[in-house]
């Protein structure tokens, strides 16, 4: 996580009041938050990588063919 994220993300937890932290509501958020978070820091896999560079191989080459 960078300097500025985490910084931000404890900005935040400050900020929580105690009626906050009772309220079901607001703990599913800071929840789902938190999964949304890592889910963005997590690395994407090289298969997927490779797939989205052969579909972009692929439309090249049906571009190209619809240009001729």
């Amino acid at each position: 996580m960078t300097t500025r994220k985490k910084e931000a993300a404890d900005q935040r937890k400050l900020e929580l009041r105690a009626s906050d932290i009772l309220d079901p509501n607001n703990q599913i958020g800071v929840r789902l938050r938190s999964l949304y978070t890592s889910a963005q820091e997590e690395a994407i896999p090289d298969r997927f990588l490779d797939l989205l560079e052969k579909l972009d191989h692929a439309e090249m080459m049906a571009s190209a063919k619809m240009a001729e």
